[in-house]
């Protein structure tokens, strides 16, 4: 019985099922208490369900069955690093690499929770240490990508930026037509099919590129994307059919297919020559005008302080309402909630702030908050995707990074961005600092864009 308990324990896991999968799991574990892979994978169902406490003591009870198993060590590491607990999680790292000095993961895992700790110079050699050991291995060369890319060491970084994963946490399954991936070679009278990227954010970022693979001689460029940003990429010049994820593909032949994040690679982008000729998405006047059309005649300011909650960093990146309070105090700007339920959680959004406009219900895909955006002075923004919807439209945008796992584009010590020169400004939090100390910050630069606003306003 426990071992039949395991292994619909596992089925149920890798179906993400992670509910059933624990109680499959307790079952083994009930009947017998030395299934060391049980406690193990109990602890790991137990950490996606986010009962942190409950998943340690699985992992102490695996340990005391086999103190020097690298799998519990390592996964006891990743929930500790979870949690900020980093003193514990390095001493579970090093245990993991004294058991098994030779294992590539245990290397890994050291090398991402030293850059979490912005050790960066240790962080490169562990993760390099890891594809000494295992070349193949993805997650090592991944990790060391953002670290390269982020201090902008790009002709190594985007070669290792290949090992991602640019469908992880996708919920729509993709056509995977057995294509030839593009190497980078001549694209003269051929057919292009572009897949996808991870998040809606990374679509916007690089589709800028889109415009450029047509005008290196393809006959025919065909790109799926997520449902929402359908009709703003069909206006990209040079893409002749768009799909949204779930439609079927037209009746068409292709010869290769890429991704989005993978043209950087072959166009050998650098960050001095990134293709940032703003903006690279349009929007039709007349939405525009309809959504300006409901504001009154002041500076008007969008804003997005949540992103997906799924996202790995979301609990450091989003701000909490009650963060807002410095900027709603500033007088003559009227807010408007640019914050929809698809691209992060409604909650808190609300009634109990009155000085924002909740024009976000009505916004059905990104076609409609790119009017939004182009009907507003100014976007104030977490780090997700309107931000990055703002940049590509040459909107101003102020963007809030956390100071904990800053994402790699945002390079390091910048308060400006190349990939959205003239319009992007950082505001970054540092270490230990809460956010209503950042967002006071923000509050205190309206003065000069409020007065530029009025001036403007004056002279029109």
């Amino acid at each position: 019985m426990a071992k039949q308990a395991f292994l619909e324990g596992n089925r149920l896991l890798a179906a993400r099922d992670y509910a059933a999968a624990a109680a499959c799991y307790r079952a083994a574990v009930t009947s017998e208490l030395g299934a060391l892979p049980a406690w193990v994978n109990l602890g790991l169902a137990l950490t996606e369900l986010g009962d942190t406490a409950e998943a340690e003591r699985c992992y102490r009870v695996a340990l005391q069955l086999d103190p020097r198993r690298v799998e519990t060590l390592t996964n006891l590491s990743d929930l500790l690093l979870r949690q900020k607990r980093f003193a514990d999680a390095e001493s579970a790292c090093r245990q993991a690499i004294a058991a098994a000095p030779d294992a590539a993961a245990g290397a890994a895992n050291y090398g991402v929770l030293l850059a979490c700790m912005g050790r960066d110079a240790e962080a490169e050699r562990s993760l390099r240490r890891a594809i000494e050991l295992d070349p193949a291995y993805g997650k090592a060369r991944f990790h060391l990508s953002c670290l390269l890319l982020q201090q902008g060491r790009w002709e190594e970084g985007w070669r290792q930026f290949e090992y991602r994963n640019p469908q992880a946490g996708a919920t729509t399954a993709l056509p995977m037509p057995d294509l030839p991936r593009w190497q980078g070679e001549p694209l003269t009278g051929k057919s292009l099919l572009v897949l996808p990227e991870q998040g809606y954010g990374d679509e916007i970022q690089f589709c800028r590129y889109l415009p450029l693979l047509k005008q290196r001689g393809l006959q025919r460029l065909t790109v799926i994307c997520k449902p929402r940003l359908k009709t703003l990429f069909a206006a990209l010049p040079g893409v002749d059919a768009v799909v949204a994820a779930g439609e079927p593909l037209p009746a068409a032949s292709f010869d290769c297919l890429t991704y989005p994040m993978s043209c950087p690679l072959h166009f050998g982008t650098t960050p001095a020559t990134i293709p940032a000729t703003l903006p690279y998405l349009t929007v039709a006047p007349e939405a525009v005008a309809h959504w300006r059309a409901q504001l009154a005649d002041a500076f008007a300011v969008g804003l997005v302080w949540q992103g997906n909650r799924r996202h790995e960093n979301d609990a450091d990146r989003s701000l909490p309402a009650a963060a807002l309070a410095h900027l709603l105090a500033v007088p003559e700007i009227q807010f408007v909630s640019a914050q929809k339920a698809w691209c992060g959680p409604a909650a808190g959004e609300p009634a109990a702030l009155q000085a924002v406009l909740p024009l976000a219900a009505d916004l059905e895909d990104f076609a409609d908050t790119a009017a939004l955006i182009m009907a507003l002075d100014l976007v104030i923004s977490v780090d997700t995707a309107v931000a990055h919807l703002a940049g590509a439209l040459g909107k101003p945008c102020w963007l809030l990074l956390p100071a904990y796992k800053t994402d790699w584009r945002w390079l390091t010590a910048r308060s400006d961005s190349p990939w959205y020169p003239g319009v992007m400004r950082l505001f970054r939090q540092q270490r230990g600092e809460e956010w209503s100390a950042v967002t006071a910050w923000v509050a205190a630069a309206f003065a000069v864009a409020r007065a530029q606003w009025h001036n403007n306003h004056a002279s029109n």
